[in-house]
């Protein structure tokens, strides 16, 4: 008997026997297929196979999260550890797929940890313009006994061109005002709200205001490497526009094409666990109900453990 959660347990983690009518809304794609056929779809199979079949130049925004270089089992499909050079060859395999998808002015973003870090950062520098490396805070784990422990993870952004969208003023981060400055008497910015002194800022590449997904949140799953929707929906304000599409070739459970859909863009995500799919369908029907994003609200993104953030978490959590 599978041991029964906790009340306030909202981990997505239905079984595919019971979660069978979110698998059927998946695509299988075995031949050359329109975009008609794959819009706002999520896709299972392995996307090294489907790919090859998608149409060409629909890309706006890339989001991949490939397997790091590391020993993971993803429920049953298992990817081992190799080495560098074969990691390298890897990256470039489904990269070389993927680039015949992307627009002129396609934005590329690749999820990776500070080993494989290198690798990643070393091929789509042979492909794309690279513009940066995201550093964000993953502020989840037990920590090392012989090490210091890994509480870090990068993103790289790049780009198709030298053209290309970034919407700074839709990613700017709420900041306590610490010691507030005033010209003539009045805020300078700077803003007072019922809820504290809080400045806009600019968003630089290293994130600490990103909470991992955990067993009270709606968008929780038992995927053992779920990226966060506050995180994504940082990358998909920034490097698209509503009814832009949004692609991920390693979609995993959803979070891409969730935060695409809350966020008014088109998603095709592609992913060949049968379990992954089922809970990602959950959440995209999910999200038709409620497209809030924990950590986002009023069109900027709050600190962690901030007052606003703190309510967003009663409320998501069933507190009043």
């Amino acid at each position: 008997m599978p041991k029964e959660k906790a009340g306030r347990n909202r981990t997505i983690d239905i079984s595919v026997e019971d979660g069978r009518q979110f698998l059927e809304r998946c695509r299988v794609i075995d031949k050359k297929s329109d975009l008609t056929d794959i819009i706002d779809k999520t896709i299972w199979g392995d996307c090294m196979t489907v790919m090859p079949l998608l149409a060409t130049g629909f890309v706006d925004l890339l989001i991949a999260d490939p397997p790091y270089n590391l020993d993971k089992d993803f429920n049953g499909r298992k990817f081992r550890k190799t080495t560098e050079d074969s990691y390298i060859e890897y990256t470039e395999s489904w990269i070389e797929k993927v680039i015949p998808l992307l627009k002129p002015d396609a934005t590329i973003y690749v999820c990776c940890d500070w080993q494989s870090s290198f690798a990643v950062g070393m091929v789509l520098k042979r492909h794309f313009y690279l513009q940066n490396r995201i550093t964000w805070q993953r502020e989840k784990g037990r920590g090392a006994l012989n090490n210091w422990k890994n509480g870090m993870e990068d993103i790289w952004f790049a780009t198709n061109s030298k053209s290309y969208t970034f919407n700074v003023d839709a990613v700017k981060i709420r900041r306590k005002v610490i010691a507030p400055y005033k010209v003539d008497g009045r805020p300078k910015d700077w803003e007072e709200t019922a809820e504290g002194k809080f400045r806009n800022t600019f968003p630089s590449n290293f994130w600490d205001d990103i909470s991992i997904p955990y067993w009270s949140m709606p968008e929780n799953t038992a995927h053992p490497t779920q990226k966060p929707e506050k995180l994504l929906a940082k990358l998909i304000l920034a490097s698209s526009n509503q009814g832009d599409i949004v692609f991920d070739p390693f979609l995993g459970s959803g979070s891409t094409s969730v935060t695409a859909k809350k966020l008014n863009r088109h998603f095709v995500g592609i992913e060949a666990n049968e379990q992954y799919c089922v809970w990602a369908e959950k959440r995209l029907e999910m999200a038709a109900a409620d497209t809030t994003i924990q950590g986002y609200a009023d069109g900027v993104f709050w600190e962690r453990n901030t007052a606003s953030l703190r309510r967003s978490r009663k409320k998501e959590n069933g507190d009043n």
